[in-house]
Parts: structure tokens; sequence; C-alpha cells
């Protein structure tokens, strides 16, 4: 019987870490799919523009992210999203996102802006306005200058209450 090695053929190799080959082995290849996206791959919806009787039938280019993803043959946008963590990958992915977020922007200039501002929303987009309140906390006494012990007013401070 075979011993050490020779037993265990995997024995001391590098094992398969798991998962499947990356998909793209440059950025380069992959902005290649992405450019094909945009000149020929995105989806071609039929719209009714105009109010009767001067309607017109147009055919509207509609890019998605879903759309860009499927078009690349990754399975789902995590997959697509975890490429631009890999080395070299970060500016094509960012750059191909934000030409979609672009035709949201535009869409959202036209017509009913619904559809546009919810997908906007999965760019980060917010429609509340956050404010940050940052300094220290003061007591009433601090603001007017009152020392801690004073129960009397100040004699150049207003009267409180209209009582002096």
């Amino acid at each position: 019987m075979p011993v050490g090695p020779a037993r265990f053929p995997r024995f001391g190799k590098e094992e398969n870490k798991g998962g499947r080959p990356p998909k793209y082995s440059t950025p380069e290849a992959l902005q290649q799919v992405i450019s094909d996206y945009f000149d020929h791959g995105y989806t071609i919806k039929r719209v009714t523009v105009g109010k009767p009787p001067n309607t017109t039938i147009e055919d509207m280019p509609v890019v998605s992210i879903s759309g860009l993803v499927l078009f690349c043959g990754f399975a789902d946008r995590q997959s697509f999203y975890d490429y631009e963590k890999r080395e070299g990958f970060s500016y094509t992915i960012k750059r191909a996102r934000t030409f979609i977020e672009q035709d949201y922007e535009e869409s959202a200039q036209s017509g009913n802006p619904a559809g546009p501002i919810f997908l906007l929303k999965n760019f980060n987009w917010s429609d509340k306005q956050e404010v940050e309140v940052t300094g220290a906390i003061k007591s009433v006494r601090e603001v007017i200058h009152m020392p801690a012990g004073s129960v009397n007013q100040p004699d150049d401070a207003p009267a409180i209450g209209g009582v002096s």
C-alpha cells in the first residue's frame, strides 16, 4: 500500500477554494461586454407619446441593472457587485452603474417620475433631508450668563414675562 503523498494524491497540493472560476479575468473583458449591452443589448419598449389625436409610437431603450447583469452572464446583481471589490474592476462597475443611474435621472424629468425615483433609491438616493446638529447643549443660565446662585436678573437683561 502506498504511503504519504502517493496514498493521498491531493496531499501537499493547493486545493480548489470552492466556487466558480472568475467569469472575467480582466476589467477590459468585462468592459467589452458592458459596452455591447449599452450598444445593442438593452430592451426596447414601445411607448405612445403625445395626446390624442397627435400620438406617435416610439421605440424607447430601457437600460437596467438587472438587464446588464443578465447580459454579462451573472446570476444576480450581487455577483456583479462583487466584481467591484476585485482588483482593477471597481472603475468598470461604477461607471456602468453611473450610466444606468443617468438614464434613471433623465427618466425622472419626463412624465411620471415615481418609477425612476424608486429606482434611484436603489442607488442610495434619498428623498428625505437629514440634518446633523453638533455642539454642546447649554442650560438657559449659561446662555444668558447668569451665575449659578443668582436669583435676580442682570440689570441690562430684558424683563421676563413682562415683569421687571
